[in-house]
């Protein structure tokens, strides 16, 4: 497994930013820069599951471990989900991808806050969380900068 980490500071309040980047809504909207047609179903709580699902209908299966409102949240992918959103633990695919490690880090003070995301993946995913992230943390910063 391989950890990668990427960071961005936001010229907004943490509770702001917080609630922009778990909103139904404005999820869609920061995660399409990376993921394009990328949603979630399922409730931003401890010991919930939650599915994210891209725009052909496939993803992943998180359980929600760690939620402490507006300073972190840590989840562990368990399944891939097949289009239909069929639970898939058994194929090559699923198994690279069961156990990749998710967590969300909010700090900061006097308007300002800094969001780091941590990934522990298998290398194959590498690229494309190197290639996301970026993008995705790029426009959330975009969303909750807008009228400050």
């Amino acid at each position: 497994m391989k950890k990668l980490e990427f960071k961005i500071n936001i010229s907004a309040p943490r509770q702001k930013v917080w609630e922009t980047m778990l909103n139904e809504a404005t999820y869609k909207k920061w995660a399409q820069a990376a993921w394009p047609g990328s949603f979630y179903e399922g409730t931003w709580a401890e010991n919930e599951k939650i599915r994210f699902i891209g725009n052909q209908g496939s993803g992943t299966l998180a359980l929600i471990e760690k939620y402490q409102p507006y300073d972190h949240i840590s989840a562990t992918h368990i399944a891939a989900l097949l289009p239909g959103g069929v639970e898939d633990t058994d194929s090559d695919l699923a198994k690279g991808w069961i156990g990749t490690k998710e967590s969300y880090t909010f700090t900061g003070q006097d308007g300002h806050t800094n969001v780091v995301v941590e990934i522990i993946t298998n290398p194959s995913w590498e690229e494309m969380f190197a290639d996301g992230w970026p993008k995705a943390l790029a426009k959330l910063k975009e969303i909750c900068e807008a009228g400050n």
